[in-house]
């Protein structure tokens, strides 16, 4: 039997047919790919591998460079502390009066024998740890002096929290706690000595209290006992081994910390003189021309760059034998790296001088200048009768019977003649008031008041009284935002005369480069700041000196003040700046308002400014962190909020953190903000708000009659543009004005409440004043913390003799 073939299924007529693809003159890419029979142009297929990647390569790759990122982290592990790279810096922090800080270094001096241990004028501890082949430097800054305290962790590669057993943190120990958070913490542990003396029984409740007070910062972070050599060599191991943080706004900048410090004045009677600090290079490359920054101090140039002998070396030199016997001393030799060249050194400009004569179109000829004096000369001199103490300008104002009044055309004119004959009338009373002078005044004798048997050496009443208008003013904004009074005795149109009115504050447009202060003409501007931003720090400058070289700076031109203010023990920090940041311009600084500062911080009061390595004062103004093109103005710093303080400072990169105190009376810092910086933006537009309020006096369905936001027909004309809101959620618009005295009608776009409010909403641009000091003066010690809800609570009643 055959076997029967496969049923194929016969298409019908009605089948579809589609037209075949017409690819033209060309073939296409599958006839192509048959043609080639799978040969590849080499460009196509180069182009094509660094595009298009398979999965396993791509992993492949992936794999290459984390190993690679891996063993450049493992080397640069392995080289800190050594010979080539600079000593890991310690700080060693009490966080409570009771620690003793001495005693902890005097035990970790003890963690090996072989140790060598130096010490040097800036009261710097050196360790050179001959087993781990590691050098480190321990440095103790002075309990509650907050500046030393930053200024060294500024540099700092780790830190010893001294925490006590009994009472852990106190109070000075937080604050400096929140300082140095705000400031940037680089990579910390946790010491505290004594807890093997306590008794059995209270030491798990003195690990529990320990460990309560670290996890409210620290949640990964336990403490480890300080009470042995055997502890100590634990300690200084993990201390040279530990992973550090990075600290950006010091990792993209060379710096150092003085090891050595001298001080030669130009000349006997100068100001000035070359300040000489030796110490380790940290950080990046440094050249002799570029510029170095002094905390407190300001931005200085170089004279030259030495390279003495290191005298804290990982190995110690070997000093050779005389076949006589005697030692041979290797002599301290001085090198010079390098010395300033003054065609390629960085100038110190840091601002435009502007030319007054820059907006001229042209010079008035000699011939205009004669036309003018002559028409100035050929002015008609008019006699008046004025009472005494008239000035010019205001004799103008005065009309005499004899002269034509010149008025307005229409119902104007009878408000003019009101206005004389009121003026009329007060000059004939002040005329009266001069005759009858001598009646109505006496000659008296009074005693002088004696300030200083008044004075209350607890408190000063002047600033009590001025801190009590702060809070009441400060209220008073948070329950009537912007809400200000027309006054009555001045224009409106005169009073505020800056202001604009805007249809929609998100979305009005407004010219950023319109109606600029006079500063503006003294500072620098970037066409493109990120651009630049990442164009600079990605620069790698390999001219210079290296990171880990023991050099000697010679910075010039210093004040003679600096040498006279400085103390033994006062760390000397140096920062090299990068390009254009020794110039001005206006800085955008994003901050929040510290949980514990209950005082009001008023825009334009002054405040203390560290920035990054910088420290600096001005009065800013704040504006409200939000989108778009336009920021709102704040009067006081808003707790509860992030905020934007814009001053005129020098350029500086972020990201950089930010740390605001306030100066007290007492001369103490007050941390009162924390945050870091924004931007660098001459454009960021800071729009003041004022809103002008009235209420309806009659309501009709559409119409209503509005009073007490003008006093003046004049003024309710010019702001007739102006939109009007409710605080109800109604819009409308101004009419007419009814009569002479302020009254309006307006449309809105329905009936109003007879409880409502109707406003009006004006703007104006704000700027900051040039406030800018680079000089701070470093505050006291604090020998007792208090934070300021303790002394609210004890000036409470201070308060109350001015109710």
């Amino acid at each position: 039997m055959a076997v029967e073939g496969k049923h194929q299924h016969v298409p019908g007529p009605l089948k579809q047919k589609n037209k075949t693809h017409k690819s033209g003159n060309h073939r296409t890419k599958r006839e192509i790919e048959k043609s080639n029979k799978g040969r590849v142009n080499i460009k196509c297929l180069s182009k094509k591998n660094s595009l298009f990647m398979k999965r396993a390569e791509r992993r492949n790759q992936s794999v290459i460079l984390r190993k690679q990122k891996r063993d450049e982290a493992f080397e640069k592990k392995r080289q800190r502390g050594t010979s080539g790279t600079p000593p890991t810096f310690v700080v060693i922090v009490s966080l409570h009066s009771d620690i003793n800080s001495v005693a902890c270094l005097e035990l970790l001096k003890t963690c090996d024998e072989d140790i060598i241990i130096q010490s040097n004028e800036q009261q710097i501890t050196h360790f050179t740890i001959p087993r781990f082949k590691k050098r480190a430097s321990f440095f103790i800054p002075e309990y509650g002096n907050l500046t030393n305290l930053l200024d060294a962790v500024k540099v700092a590669d780790s830190l010893l929290l001294l925490v006590s057993p009994q009472h852990g943190i106190d109070q000075y120990g937080e604050f400096s706690l929140s300082c140095l958070f705000g400031q940037g913490l680089p990579a910390s542990l946790f010491l505290f000595q004594g807890f093997k003396k306590l008794p059995i029984k209270k030491q798990s409740e003195s690990r529990k209290i320990i460990q309560n007070s670290i996890e409210k910062r620290f949640p990964l972070e336990k403490f480890h006992a300080l009470d042995s050599s055997q502890d100590a060599l634990l300690i200084v191991r993990q201390v040279t081994d530990q992973k550090l943080k990075p600290v950006y706004y010091r990792e993209h900048r060379p710096h150092l910390i003085a090891e050595e410090i001298s001080f030669e004045l130009e000349s006997s009677e100068s100001e000035f003189g070359v300040l000489k600090v030796t110490g380790y290079l940290r950080g990046r490359c440094l050249n002799v021309n570029g510029l170095v920054h002094l905390p407190g101090w300001g931005d200085f140039q170089m004279n030259q760059i030495d390279s003495p002998n290191d005298p804290y070396p990982l190995q110690p030199r070997k000093h050779k034998e005389k076949p006589s016997g005697d030692v041979e001393m290797n002599s301290e030799e001085v090198k010079v790296l390098d010395k300033v060249d003054p065609k390629l050194q960085e100038n110190l400009e840091t601002e435009v001088v502007p030319d007054p004569m820059e907006g001229e179109q042209t010079w008035p000829t000699e011939e205009e200048l004669a036309e003018g004096k002559s028409v100035s000369s050929s002015k008609k001199k008019i006699v008046k009768r004025v009472p005494k103490g008239t000035s010019e300008y205001q004799a103008m104002w005065i009309v005499d019977d004899e002269q034509d009044i010149d008025g307005n055309p229409g119902d104007d004119d009878d408000d003019d003649d009101s206005d004389v004959d009121e003026f009329k009338d007060a000059m004939e009373t002040m005329e009266s008031d001069e005759e009858g002078e001598e009646d109505d005044y006496e000659t008296m004798t009074m005693t002088e008041n004696n300030d200083d048997e008044k004075y209350d050496a607890n408190m000063d009443l002047d600033e009590e009284r001025s801190m009590l208008e702060k809070i009441k003013e400060e209220r008073q904004h948070a329950m009537f935002p912007d809400e200000v009074d027309t006054p009555m005795d001045t224009p409106a149109r005169t009073r505020f005369a800056r202001y604009r009115g805007l249809k929609s504050f998100r979305t009005s447009p407004w010219d950023p480069k319109e109606n600029l202060p006079s500063d503006y003409a003294r500072i620098f501007q970037f066409d493109k700041f990120k651009m630049t931003r990442k164009k600079v720090l990605n620069q790698q400058n390999d001219d210079g000196v290296l990171p880990g070289w023991y050099i000697t700076l010679h910075v010039d031109k210093v004040p003679k003040e600096f040498i006279e203010t400085y103390k033994p023990g006062t760390p000397v920090v140096l920062f090299g700046l990068l390009q254009h940041e020794q110039k001005m311009s206006v800085l955008h600084f994003n901050i929040r308002k510290y949980q514990s500062a209950t005082q009001p911080i008023k825009s334009k009061d002054r405040l203390i400014f560290h920035v990054g390595f910088r420290r600096f004062s001005a009065c800013p103004i704040f504006s409200q962190h939000t989108t778009g093109n336009k920021h709102k103005f704040e009067r006081f710093l808003m707790p509860d909020s992030a905020c934007v303080a814009t001053v005129y400072a020098p350029i500086t990169y972020p990201p950089v953190s930010v740390l605001v105190f306030q100066e007290s009376l007492d001369g103490l810092h007050e941390l009162v903000a924390t945050g870091s910086l924004l931007s660098v933006n001459p454009d960021r537009i800071v729009a003041k708000r004022i809103i002008l309020s009235g209420h309806p006096k009659k309501i009709n369905k559409r119409s209503s009659v509005i009073r007490y936001m003008f006093y003046n027909r004049d003024d309710i004309y010019w702001f007739k543009p102006v939109e009007l809101r409710t605080k109800w959620g109604r819009r409308g618009h101004v009419k007419e004005a009814l009569g002479t005295h302020g009254h309006m009608k307006c449309v809105f776009d329905g009936q109003l409440k007879s409880q409502d409010t109707v406003l009006m909403h004006l703007y104006k641009r704000m700027f900051p004043k040039w406030t800018y000091n680079a000089h701070v003066k470093a505050p006291p010690v604090i020998n007792v913390y208090k934070t300021p809800m303790e002394d609210d609570e004890v000036d409470k009643e201070a308060y109350k003799i001015f109710d």
